[in-house]
């Protein structure tokens, strides 16, 4: 039986893709995805830190990483739930969390969607 096809509706996350974002910025290929995808989360989160010592000797005192953590994944989780959503209210739906709350978080984290 012949069905009407429903227009697929685009909202303002549709086309929104981290890893898009990072490869038109040539920060990421293929093969660094492969790489990723076989490391745990801990895994990138210690080298992460790592690097990001190294380039001041070693020395990290005086930043509050323990206190910070919690925005650095919550900054995360609205990042990848707008990648994995067609809309705000997708992505807060997904997050357990308002849409209101959801747009002050956007806005709190600063965090732009570039198409």
């Amino acid at each position: 039986m012949w069905q009407k096809k429903r227009q697929q509706y685009k909202g303002k996350s549709y086309e929104y893709s981290f890893i898009n974002q990072l490869k038109k910025k040539k920060m990421i290929d293929d093969d660094f995805e492969v790489i990723m995808s076989t490391l745990t989360l801990e895994e990138i989160i210690a080298i992460k830190l790592e690097l990001s010592s190294r380039y001041i000797n070693d020395r990290l005192y005086n930043f509050p990483i323990w206190s910070s953590l919690n925005n650095i994944i919550k900054e995360a989780a609205l990042k990848y739930a707008l990648s994995a959503s067609r809309s705000y209210a997708d992505a807060a739906s997904f997050l357990g969390i308002t849409l209101s709350d959801f747009k002050a978080n956007i806005k709190k984290y600063q965090i732009e969607l570039d198409k």
